[in-house]
């Protein structure tokens, strides 16, 4: 029973730093893509006059 235990264990361990990568990774992404809002927000022409309905 204990042979299988460390197997288990070490299977979650894996998994773990999957799951853990996976989201560092969607993290980084998140950031990317807020930055470009952030930098296409603040620079470029400033429209006063914008069309609207």
């Amino acid at each position: 029973m204990a042979p299988n235990m460390e197997v288990f264990k070490i299977a979650l361990s894996i998994m773990a730093q999957g799951m853990v990568g996976i989201f560092v990774v969607i993290a980084i992404i998140s950031l990317i893509v807020a930055l470009m809002g952030w930098i296409g927000a603040n620079t470029g022409k400033k429209d006063d006059k914008k069309t609207g309905a």
